[in-house]
């Protein structure tokens, strides 16, 4: 067995020289392992999907942090080690870039690639976020909250995937910096011939600082006139006032919100208001109200619940619990259910149309097995989505970038979800589970409603948080070696054993 070595140069070139197809199979690669994540199946005695808690090691003399994120599935499992700056730092001393690296091991423990971390983190992130991406209905217009590697490869990711629908992308950073002056020019430097053959080669770029003199309207322009919204900054307050978004101008219409760039209880992104209006979506009667021009409510979606719970400020600042939330695992789910049938083959031809019918959804949650003590599904929804105060089972592994085990009080029970998200589900669920025809089925979906949750999945109100998963680290690190391997880039060592 071979062990490969990749330098964050070699990362780069691979990942900016991906084809159409490379950046689905890592895409396809990503959504099964967030799937099997979100199943329940992370449980180490059955050699599966484990998540084990991080390790963190703090030197006074350095101040110095170092993190390491353990991570296994069915392919193998991998080790990141990421060292940066302490919250400790004597006056002049100087701050500490993270950096650090992915060692990849295969199922039997022998070393099959040290890869470096910096821009590997920055794409897999991404690619977890475009898993949202490819079913929106309309992506014109992006707007992205810092120039670092995480806004680069978001905006790179949507233009590979979606390039020929964006037509404009502003780029908002809170100071004039290095990244600011260069990030337009790493876009540009793109050959045209990739951009002809990924459908942007007109799309439009903006960069504006709080040195252009009408910074503040301009903000507030981009961001409503943002389809999607990219919030990539590791700030300790939120983006933007809330009243932009909140407000009866601000709701005409649906965003996709993807904010990472938080990733401790004490920072945040988005404003409070903003999550708060997405669970807001149902009155006590469950009427669901929409409003003549704008979707009222929404759904949060988050990579790893327990990891939200311990270090997404945003979500804990605005009390959102567990029953409020769905971890993205869960929505692949569904569009795994309608992939393994054959009735559904043509509906799930074009990513953009996945889930985008009513027919289409009920006859995906009508496959899923929520009720399964094994399955996430049930820690969020309880075992009976109906009944309030249902066991749940959080017995899994956890966590952001590696953080830690099952969150405080959520292993013991799952209140019924008061999300309109959850609404929405348990009727999509309970209307599609009679044991009648397809025919009776389609006539009833007919009767009923517009099917919500697939209108605010392609066209609504999504809001993601990422804290990241070591998980993403192994599956795009395999990934990557295999790419490596076949394209000759990096350096190979054989019969490494």
């Amino acid at each position: 067995m071979s062990l490969t070595v990749l330098s964050d140069d070699d990362i780069r070139n691979i990942l900016e020289s991906l084809t159409s197809s490379e950046t689905e199979d890592l895409a396809d690669s990503m959504r099964s392992a967030l799937r099997e994540y979100s199943t329940g199946t992370q449980n180490i005695d059955a050699g599966l999907v484990h998540q084990p808690d991080r390790t963190i090691v703090h030197s006074e003399a350095t101040n110095a942090t170092t993190l390491f994120m353990p991570s296994i599935n069915a392919d193998g499992h991998a080790v990141k080690v990421v060292t940066l700056s302490g919250g400790n730092a004597a006056p002049g001393q100087p701050a500490l870039k993270p950096t650090g690296s992915v060692t990849v091991f295969s199922p039997q423990g022998t070393p099959t690639g040290f890869l470096h971390a910096k821009t590997l983190t920055a794409f897999r992130t991404a690619l977890a976020s475009s898993c949202l991406l490819t079913k929106r209905q309309h992506v014109k217009t992006l707007t992205v909250f810092g120039s670092g590697l995480q806004a680069y490869w978001h905006v790179r990711l949507a233009l590979m995937l979606r390039g020929d629908k964006v037509k404009q992308v502003y780029v908002i950073n809170r100071q004039f910096s290095d990244s600011a002056r260069t990030i337009l020019q790493k876009f540009y430097a793109v050959p045209m011939a990739t951009r002809e053959r990924e459908g942007w080669a007109d799309t439009r770029f903006s960069v504006m600082t709080p040195s252009y003199g009408e910074y503040e309207r301009l903000t507030k322009e981009y961001i409503r006139a943002a389809d999607v919204i990219y919030c990539c900054t590791p700030s300790h307050e939120p983006l933007f006032d809330p009243a932009i978004l909140t407000n009866t101008n601000g709701r005409r219409k649906g965003r996709l919100i993807v904010a990472i760039g938080s990733y401790k209880p004490e920072m945040r992104e988005i404003p409070r208001e903003v999550l708060e209006q997405a669970i807001r979506g149902t009155h006590g009667t469950g009427h669901i109200h929409l409003h003549k021009h704008a979707t009222e409510g929404g759904v949060i979606v988050v990579d790893t619940l327990d990891g939200a719970m311990k270090e997404a400020g945003e979500i804990i600042e605005a009390g959102i619990q567990p029953n409020q939330m769905v971890e993205l695992g869960e929505l692949v789910m569904i569009r795994k259910a309608a992939e393994e049938d054959d009735s559904s083959i043509a509906s799930v031809s074009s990513p953009v149309s996945t889930l985008s019918s009513t027919a289409d959804i009920s006859s995906d949650l009508d496959k899923l097995d929520i009720t399964s003590s094994g399955s996430a599904m049930s820690s969020v929804y309880g075992r009976n989505s109906n009944e309030t105060g249902s066991t749940s089972n959080m017995d899994r592994g956890s966590s952001g970038e590696g953080g830690g085990g099952n969150a405080g009080g959520l292993g013991s029970s799952s209140p019924k979800r008061s999300s309109s998200f959850t609404s929405l589900f348990s009727k999509q669920h309970k209307r599609t589970s009679s044991q009648g025809s397809n025919k009776q089925q389609q006539q009833q979906s007919q009767n009923n409603p517009p099917d919500h949750l697939a209108r605010w999945l392609t066209s609504g109100n999504v809001i993601y948080k990422s804290v990241g998963l070591g998980l993403m680290d192994l599956v795009v690190g395999n990934e990557i070696i295999r790419l490596a391997k076949e394209k000759g880039v990096g350096h190979h060592i054989e019969n490494f054993s």
